[in-house]
């Protein structure tokens, strides 16, 4: 719903509000059980999608543990990895991760449709579980690396479970929000990551690197202990004949124990419509619900650029010569190193809630674009500061350093402002906008591609950016000045706007000649109301 106009009263008791609403239907039901965040069954909901939401704790506190205990001299002796310089043998460390999750996300849409969401969760974290006790155990590198690959194939499936829980459990009126808090959580478990390993990075024996290793697996532990007590999805469950029990945990969560209630109701016919008890999710190797008509073809393209975007809008090579900016300004014991970059992922956090809370007011078209817009900014300051900050460092052939200190901390500041701005405008909607966008055959192994995409655009991040500043340097940043701009153009073109309407109503949308165009159509209608109703009404 967009802009509210004064309400008018008719003799005391009629009272009208000329509203904007995307779906009239959802609008009506919505204004009719006036729902509240505030109730008893609305906190159980909340409980529901916080084992589900940690999940995504598990990926980010992986993402910000390697990156720490890779510096730790005790780690680099443990492993024989020389202290001054990377070896093929590190970046196979980061590599087998990925490409674990890469093996993972081909079964990571089976394991999640097989035995509905909450199976894929439980078998995705015990996977993590095993893998985490696999490599905090390790004698050797190569048990290390089975470790991380393990750990990489159950994230994958994770992934996948975890976001199409969430998104389907979600309370219709908000929905945006509670998806859109999923992604936020990354932080949750990126900021212990940093932190762990920053509190155990003087101690002097192996240990230091192995707790942080041990403590990986207290996030997928929660939701071992948990996932299997909690309800199964409504869209899972009618999707396999079980519409009595669809209806009994969408009475319970969305509307306050009342089978009757209009939100209730509606979401119940809806899914009826749209979900087939013979779609492609019934049978593990079939992806043709992704690619079989022109719709599916729209969505999977949205979700696969969605993969790129994410990845690829500059979060990883901002902060590329961040090194050198704090050797620039002073700082260069590695411990407030680790201190800042955990700082860093808690002004992120705060973006990343802040993008959750309004993503639903901003709409998701207007949150990518008008945040891309800040970030090329953004680059254009860190070209222009790093060109006339940065010489070749005499002591280390290919590597800089910084020559004003007043500069270098410009763009540290520049860069914790990037993390704000950037968590604001995606990190909320690559948990979001992926299951939106795909339907509900197709959701679990959509997710599957899309962390398979995610992942392919995260190994370009880590291992071809080095490369690529080594050779350009600088420059290298006007790639992304460029590609954020194009992405800006793709996504007025190309991105449909999904806020305030059903997950099922969106299938009208891709259906629809223009997508975008039916996505942004939004009515006026009346919201009458007095002592014992509440409808719509058309506004001539």
């Amino acid at each position: 719903m967009a802009s509210i106009h004064e309400p008018r009263n008719d003799a005391g008791i009629r009272k009208e509000q000329v509203k904007t609403v995307q779906n009239v239907a959802l609008a009506e039901a919505t204004a009719q059980a006036k729902p509240s965040p505030w109730t008893r069954n609305m906190f159980m909901l909340y409980y529901c999608l916080l084992i589900a939401t940690f999940n995504s704790c598990i990926n980010g506190y992986d993402g910000s543990l390697m990156s720490g205990i890779n510096t730790y001299d005790q780690y680099r002796d443990y492993f024989h990895f020389p202290h001054d310089k990377g070896t093929p043998s590190t970046g196979i460390v980061y590599a087998i991760y990925t490409i674990g999750n890469l093996v993972g996300s081909f079964v990571a849409g089976p394991a999640t449709d097989f035995r509905g969401r909450r199976m894929g969760m439980f078998i995705g974290s015990l996977i993590i579980v095993i893998g985490s006790c696999i490599q905090a155990t390790s004698i050797n590198l190569a048990q290390f690396m089975v470790g991380r690959f393990t750990i990489g194939f159950g994230c994958a499936i994770t992934s996948s479970a975890g976001p199409a829980y969430v998104s389907e459990m979600a309370h219709p009126a908000y929905r945006g929000i509670m998806t859109g808090m999923y992604n936020c959580f990354w932080f949750i478990g990126g900021i212990p990551g940093t932190f762990v390993p920053y509190g155990t990075s003087q101690i002097k024996s192996d240990m230091s690197w192995r707790i942080p290793l041990w403590t990986q697996m207290v996030y997928s532990g929660i939701v071992v202990l948990g996932a299997l007590w909690l309800p199964e999805t409504p869209r899972w469950l009618i999707a396999h004949g079980k519409d009595e029990e669809a209806l009994e945990i969408m009475a319970k969560y969305h509307g306050e124990g009342d089978r009757d209630s209009p939100i209730v109701q509606l979401e119940y016919r809806e899914m009826k419509e749209d979900i087939s008890i013979t779609g492609s999710d019934k049978r593990w190797w079939d992806y043709s619900g992704l690619f079989k008509t022109r719709d599916a073809r729209y969505r999977s393209m949205l979700v696969i650029a969605m993969a790129f975007f994410g990845q690829w809008s500059g979060n990883g090579p901002v902060s590329y010569y961040y090194p050198q900016m704090m050797a620039g300004i002073g700082i260069n014991d590695k411990p407030t190193q680790l201190l800042y970059n955990g700082a860093q992922n808690i002004v992120s956090f705060g973006g990343a809630v802040t993008g959750a809370i309004f993503t639903d007011n901003w709409g998701r078209r207007k949150q990518m674009m008008f945040s891309l817009m800040i970030i090329i900014i953004f680059f254009s300051l860190i070209t222009g500061l790093n060109a006339t900050n940065l010489m070749p460092d005499p002591a280390n052939s290919g590597k800089f350093v910084a020559k004003n200190p007043n500069q270098a901390k410009a763009i540290i500041a520049i860069v914790f402002l990037f993390g704000f701005v950037y968590g604001a405008g995606f990190t909320p909607l690559q948990g979001l906008y992926p299951v939106e966008c795909l339907q509900f055959e197709a959701r679990a192994k959509g997710m599957g591609m899309y962390n398979f995409f995610v992942n392919i655009a995260s190994f370009y991040n880590t291992f071809v950016t080095e490369i690529a500043f080594t050779g350009a340097g600088w420059k290298y940043y006007f790639l992304f000045i460029f590609w954020d701009t194009f992405e800006v153009i793709f996504i007025y073109f190309f991105f449909v706007e999904t806020k305030n309407r059903t997950l099922e109503e969106l299938s009208e949308i891709f259906k629809s000649p223009k997508p975008v165009k039916a996505s942004l159509e939004a009515r006026e209608v009346i919201v009458v109301s007095d002592s014992t109703n509440t409808h719509l009404e058309p506004k001539d």
